[in-house]
């Protein structure tokens, strides 16, 4: 009888791990939808805050595989810091671009297409992201997950973002406000240097991939050693 209940807290444990880990895939996969269709979105109407925001998404979906990648060398640790900064680069080359891109746009009053297909991308944005934080969050409050609690929150973070660039392409839309779309872009730059420095200081959301392999192999690690303290 006194074995059950550990028993039990290991299955539970097992599912929650396995239900966020299923939950950051699902992101990865639709971050890495949104970005194809927001960088073409943006390029065909001329939106720097659109390929921004595909570019943000790419990024993003990189640094998750790329420390996902770290963790399956025999030594992680070694790894870490360059791996974050790399990250911490790529965020501040997007910095760069995007304020380039719309300062040049202001200055230059470039005329922003309407964009039907940024809309709706960036709109389904608003509704799913915060869907996948919230079921992330709940997951891992109940494991006891700081790393997965954060990542969830970086996700909300991201509609944010999406509901910035929406806003842009809808008031272009509705009243021609060409410069909504730069102002956009710069939200974009702003997000993207926080990311960056975050991911300089070795604090970045994409980790929490790799911490849930590395508390994987950890809890593998702990079934591994209970037949001993028996």
């Amino acid at each position: 009888m006194t074995t059950a209940a550990p028993r039990l807290a290991d299955d539970r444990r097992h599912i929650l791990q396995r239900r966020i880990r299923w939950i950051v895939t699902a992101t990865i996969g639709y971050n890495l939808v949104e970005a194809i269709v927001a960088i073409t979105a943006g390029s065909v109407a001329s939106s720097a805050a659109l390929i921004g925001f595909g570019l943000d998404s790419t990024i993003e979906v990189l640094s998750a595989a790329a420390v996902a990648w770290q963790f399956t060398r025999r030594d992680p640790e070694r790894w870490e810091k360059g791996t974050l900064r790399v990250i911490a680069v790529a965020f501040f080359a997007l910095t760069a671009y995007v304020t380039a891109t719309s300062v040049l746009a202001l200055v230059g009053q470039v005329n922003v297409e309407h964009s039907t297909l940024g809309i709706v991308i960036t709109a389904l944005s608003v509704i799913i992201m915060p869907f996948l934080s919230l079921a992330e969050r709940r997951a891992g409050r109940e494991l006891g997950s700081a790393t997965a609690v954060a990542d969830s929150k970086q996700t909300l973070i991201c509609t944010y973002l999406s509901a910035a660039v929406l806003i842009g392409l809808v008031l272009n839309s509705l009243f021609g406000w060409w410069w909504a779309d730069a102002i956009a872009g710069l939200f974009i730059a702003a997000f993207a240097i926080r990311e960056g420095l975050e991911a300089w200081r070795g604090d970045a959301c994409a980790t929490s991939v790799g911490m849930l392999l590395e508390d994987e192999d950890d809890d593998e690690h702990q079934h591994s050693t209970i037949p001993e303290a028996g």
